[in-house]
């Protein structure tokens, strides 16, 4: 009787399953491509709201629009124009932030604008030898988190209080593991949610890690995750939606076969695996669907409904040259996925609101995808 028993609700929760992936299947996004005014590489997306977005990359490139999309333009740091903005982070139409990557130790650098790309401030450069910063991110305008590769079991990370100067919070961070590394695929290697909560993906090492604070950086705690880790693996991208709900992606940059995502309810404490993404390579970024812009009110944001809680983007690339990646997305942080067939070569995706996502990838390609 109880095998009968057993045997009734997995078929009822099946037909339930399939139920509610046949309702997904008419709810697929909107994808509409849009004229970046540059084929430079795009590597990193930051909207500020629906109308207001940022994005950067290659050739010291960035483009804003001020029109949700209509026109774009673009412009060259001056300075900076052999380096590669790995991570952007818009604040509005006039201010936003770029973080550089380059051959040499003080390539490393933070540039910002406060009159709209007109002028640029250099606000740190690296110093230290063998630094990697991969990706930074922002509890608000003036309050922000650098992360970088460990040197020598430390982690070399930098904040800023001030939104001008930047220093080092290595001393708090966690010690580091043998190679342990992050992975500058899209900027998304870190976190925040709040005023005080930040996140980051590891790799790099025997084991893939998430580093986790709840006081602004003050003190942090290291968690294992499941994600098959070595010299050219782990985690690449994390995103919180609430204090304790997250969703982290990565993979194996030799092995396409190796695409992974994770799920956390418990502030990064412990991690489960996901339904395998239907799409090959490594999760070079991931984003809730829901965006920003109903939870930050340094932001001034309008409130959206809840249906797109737990609905996520997934974006991976692919070996040998990584211009070929793939894109999925679930309604359901992972349990079912659908693919996004039309959609290939990009390297980041963001939402301001469910209405108003980009993804931003190889020769200058942007396609906004709207649900």
């Amino acid at each position: 009787m109880l095998k009968r028993s057993l045997v009734f609700v997995f078929l009822i929760a099946a037909a339930a399953g399939g139920y509610a992936e046949d309702a997904w299947k008419g709810h697929q996004p909107k994808l509409v491509p849009q004229q970046s005014g540059t084929t430079q590489l795009l590597i990193a997306v930051s909207p500020v709201n629906s109308r207001v977005v940022w994005a950067a990359g290659a050739g010291g490139t960035y483009v804003v629009t001020t029109d949700g999309g209509s026109t774009w333009r673009s412009g060259v740091v001056p300075g900076a124009e052999s380096l590669q903005f790995r991570d952007v982070q818009g604040v509005s139409d006039r201010v936003a932030y770029l973080m550089s990557i380059g051959d040499n130790t003080g390539d490393f650098r933070i540039y910002k604008t406060e009159d709209a790309g007109a002028h640029w401030t250099t606000q740190f450069t690296n110093k230290t030898t063998n630094a990697f910063y991969d990706c930074f991110a922002f509890w608000s305008p003036d309050r922000g988190i650098a992360h970088s590769d460990s040197v020598n079991g430390v982690f070399p990370d930098i904040r800023t209080n001030d939104g001008t100067t930047w220093h080092s919070i290595a001393h708090s961070m966690p010690p580091a593991l043998a190679g342990e590394a992050s992975f500058s695929s899209s900027g998304t290697c870190i976190t925040t949610e709040g005023w005080q909560n930040a996140w980051i993906a590891t790799g790099g090492s025997s084991i893939a890690r998430i580093l986790a604070t709840r006081d602004g950086g003050y003190t942090w705690n290291a968690y294992d995750t499941p994600f098959v880790s070595n010299a050219n693996a782990g985690a690449f991208s994390v995103a919180f939606r609430d204090p304790w709900h997250g969703i982290v992606g990565g993979g194996d940059l030799t092995n396409d076969s190796a695409t992974q995502a994770a799920t956390s309810n418990d502030g990064g404490q412990r991690w489960t695996l996901t339904s395998k993404p239907p799409i090959p390579g490594a999760i070079f970024c991931l984003a809730y669907v829901n965006g920003l812009e109903h939870r930050d009110d340094w932001r001034h944001r309008d409130d959206f409904g809840h249906e797109h809680d737990r609905s996520v983007v997934i974006t991976t690339e692919t070996q040998p040259d990584f211009t070929s990646g793939a894109a999925a997305w679930s309604p359901d942080e992972g349990q079912t996925w659908f693919k996004l067939s039309e959609v290939s070569g990009y390297w980041a995706v963001a939402f301001a609101n469910p209405e108003a996502g980009w993804f931003v990838g190889n020769n200058g390609q942007i396609l906004k995808i709207s649900f």
